[in-house]
């Protein structure tokens, strides 16, 4: 099968530059991690990409009734609110087993983003789209009848590119909004599926809030989609979005979420969990058990994602993050935090 032609962009020095910077920012990260100096991309980054995404929807929830919701605590807020927010915290914690250029993986995204939201979820949409501003349309997607053709070239095209992953992940964030193949939820699933992208480029930005910077330029975004609309170019939305990756990449690092070591700051929570490793390999059930649990996103989220984000524990099948017969175990690292 031809590659498909590459989505109109032009890459300017402003582009170039970003590039750089960005990819400076993640070595040196990196780096830090190999001195044992482990950035922190703390559990609470991912509840704060979700509150941002989100609310750039329009969802009413805080911060903190997100973050109970997710705890699996119960929350006074519009129902649809609510479970806007168990979607995507489900379509975050399923990132790890998807494929950025497999069109089934966008449909299974997009059905647990959308789930009881709306009737056509994990579907592409049957009638025409426009995007209006008061009683103006400023966009209009093209039919319907030409969207699956389009985001099956738009998922080739990302398969096969030599462009850097920075900017592949953006044109295909503006490339997916320009399209609107969904109903709804277009915002969402393309800044989700932007994550993904980068994730498998270095899996810092699994947990980077870039949502949270995006939503503090809100405008703007809208703004320069608009403006790439009419040049037919998504250039000026690839500067956009690079320019909030680089500060998000900032803000984790001028925080506390970069420490020297990784011992003293363990929680509670992942304390328990190293003691149950302690003496052979387990998995997640058998570690849920042995911790009295039965709440398996509350377990994921408290225990074992947040212990092998500073590399206390790893998988057993590390290549394979969702087989089965996967098992965690302790690292030196977590043999050492228990023997201390």
């Amino acid at each position: 099968m031809p590659v498909p032609d590459p989505p109109p962009h032009t890459i300017t020095p402003a582009i170039l530059a970003l590039v750089v910077e960005i990819a400076g920012e993640v070595g040196r990260l990196v780096a830090l991690s190999g001195q044992g100096k482990v950035p922190l991309l703390r559990r609470e980054n991912r509840i704060k990409s979700i509150h941002a995404s989100l609310a750039i929807e329009n969802n009413t929830l805080s911060l903190k009734q997100v973050t109970a919701v997710i705890q699996g605590k119960r929350v006074l807020g519009p129902p649809s609110d609510v479970q806007e927010v168990k979607n995507a915290f489900a379509a975050y914690e399923a990132m790890d087993a998807w494929k950025p250029h497999n069109l089934k993986d966008l449909l299974t995204a997009h059905r647990l983003l959308m789930s009881s939201l709306v009737d056509d979820a994990g579907r592409f949409r049957s009638r025409s789209v426009g995007i209006a501003k008061g009683r103006q349309v400023v966009h209009l997607a093209p039919p319907a009848d030409r969207v699956h053709g389009l985001m099956k070239d738009l998922l080739t095209w990302l398969k096969h590119t030599d462009s850097h992953p920075l900017v592949a992940s953006c044109v295909f964030h503006y490339e997916l909004e320009f399209i609107h193949p969904f109903a709804d939820g277009n915002g969402r699933i393309g800044r989700l599926w932007q994550t993904l992208i980068l994730s498998h480029w270095n899996p810092l930005f699994a947990f980077l809030p870039v949502e949270s910077v995006v939503r503090e330029r809100q405008a703007e975004y809208y703004k320069v989609l608009g403006a790439c609309d009419k040049v037919g170019n998504s250039s000026a939305f690839i500067e956009f979005l690079l320019a909030a990756l680089l500060t998000a990449l900032r803000d984790v690092s001028e925080t506390d979420q970069v420490s020297d070591q990784v011992s003293d700051q363990v929680s509670d929570q992942v304390a328990a969990l190293l003691r149950t490793l302690r003496e052979k390999p387990l998995s997640a059930l058998d570690c849920m058990t042995r911790l009295q649990l039965s709440h398996r996103p509350t377990f994921r989220a408290n225990y074992l994602n947040q212990a092998l984000t500073v590399h206390l524990i790893e998988r057993t099948i590390p290549e394979k993050p969702n087989s089965r017969l996967q098992k965690y175990r302790l690292t030196a690292k977590g043999q050492s935090h228990i023997t201390h």
